[in-house]
């Protein structure tokens, strides 16, 4: 994702939303993560998310009661601005009137900034508060361009017009927190959190093409006996990974009745959505978000992807789960807010596709990448590493150049210390007493 420049997220890291709850407030501190965290993409390590313990008595769950001092720490979100984010988000909470607006406003109030406007109701020990924390964060920035500029040795830069390149505040006004930074804050996160979603993809498509890169580099270097030996080998892997069990169509009646029964332990016959979408709200706030979706996706990933195996790809399986995930939540997510109701759970349960979906197609079914696409990236390739090689010539060059500097006032200095011990050689034969470095008289003591 972003930091114009300064903090892009890592290739590698990918992300799944989050929320922060609330041991008073689950469903309030949902809708809050709607906005100002508007859908936050979480590391894939959130796949380690454990379902709740669950017997047979479950099936017969009508009600459950949230779990009490329950409170999940969120990951880091990969902003720039997180902690601003997330502080900001603590200190609205405890504003009893902005709290009972945000329980009842909508997404698309939210979104619009209508919401930014109840900023001015607020208590003036909320924004003091808010005040104090957009001024570390301005001051915070500052520090950041000083250091960007020190590093690159600038002094002529205007830090005021630089402060505008950071659209999540309101640079003009330094030292007080409005409605209009509030409105910043969502809208910021909203499109740097979404521009993640294709820019995950597009990484992940480049992950894929150099690694064919690199194995087509590396054939190069073998002789015709050995590449065909390893051409050999590299169809057999391709063979053992998509040699697996039938993958059922995520969010499939199939798909759900497995987890039902091999995940949660229960009799298949006694499939129950309504006790089905229970069960897998872990913090039982009436949502599925897509962390517990993605939860659900477990056991059809194991059959394609198995850690021991050299042919079996985590970071494949993580873009798979990922994958799923955004093919249920686009199947039943109607509002497009990232949530699923019991409402809108149970009536794609009621859908055609549910009882008959289609097959569904793994990554190694499909073409990830065209051969025009995979030579246009390597031409980017040969340029980044021409650009590189270029550059590692100058620094030799460099080096070279200052070796020399080095050994020519090495070399001045030994013939000084040479002219120096030959003059205070002759001065001993002439009987002049020898001097010290500044010139001062040594006087040796009589024996």
């Amino acid at each position: 994702m972003l930091f114009l420049g300064y903090f892009h997220l890592p290739t590698a890291l990918w992300w799944s939303p989050c929320r922060i709850y609330s041991p008073l407030f689950p469903k309030m501190r949902w809708r809050i993560i709607q906005v100002q965290y508007c859908f936050l993409l979480v590391p894939c390590m959130l796949t380690a998310l454990e379902a709740v313990p669950i017997d047979v008595d479950k099936t017969k769950v009508h009600n459950t009661e949230p779990v009490e001092n329950a409170r999940i720490e969120p990951p880091d979100t990969g902003l720039y601005y997180d902690e601003y984010l997330k502080q900001v988000i603590e200190v609205l909470e405890t504003d009893p009137h902005f709290r009972e607006k945000l329980q009842k406003a909508d997404i698309e109030e939210i979104r619009s900034g209508r919401l930014s406007q109840e900023l001015d109701l607020v208590s003036h020990k909320v924004r003091t508060r808010l005040d104090e924390l957009k001024r570390q964060e301005v001051g915070r920035l500052r520090m950041l361009i000083k250091a960007k500029l020190d590093a690159l040795q600038d002094t002529g830069m205007n830090h005021h017009l630089l402060l505008k390149q950071f659209e999540h505040l309101n640079h003009q006004n330094p030292n007080t927190f409005e409605s209009r930074d509030l409105d910043m804050l969502i809208k910021a996160a909203t499109a740097d959190l979404e521009q993640y979603d294709r820019t995950r993809h597009e990484e992940f498509k480049k992950y894929e093409m150099m690694k064919e890169h690199e194995r087509r580099e590396y054939l190069k270097t073998l002789s015709e006996e050995k590449r065909k030996e390893e051409e050999s080998k590299f169809e057999e892997m391709k063979r053992k990974h998509e040699d697996h069990p039938k993958v059922n169509h995520p969010g499939s009646k199939d798909q759900l009745k497995e987890v039902w029964e091999e995940t949660d332990g229960l009799d298949p016959n006694d499939f129950d959505p309504k006790t089905f979408f229970k069960l897998h709200d872990v913090n039982n706030d009436g949502f599925l978000d897509e962390q517990e979706l993605e939860a659900l996706f477990t056991r059809e990933l194991e059959k394609v992807y198995n850690p021991q195996n050299a042919e079996d790809d985590m970071i494949e399986m993580e873009e798979e789960r990922l994958r799923m995930r955004e093919h249920v939540m686009s199947e039943i997510d109607k509002n497009k807010d990232r949530l699923v109701t019991l409402e809108e759970f149970l009536r794609a349960t009621e859908k055609k596709e549910f009882l008959e979906p289609d097959s569904w197609e793994t990554l190694d079914q499909q073409q990830l990448f065209t051969e025009d696409e995979l030579k246009e990236y390597e031409s980017i390739i040969a340029i980044q590493e021409n650009e590189l090689r270029k550059r590692a010539e100058e620094l030799q060059k460099q080096k070279e150049d200052l070796q020399r500097q080095h050994d020519h006032l090495e070399a001045q200095k030994q013939e000084y210390h040479q002219a120096v011990q030959q003059l205070e050689q002759k001065k001993l034969q002439q009987g002049i007493a020898p001097s010290g470095p500044a010139g001062e008289l040594k006087f040796e003591p009589h024996t």
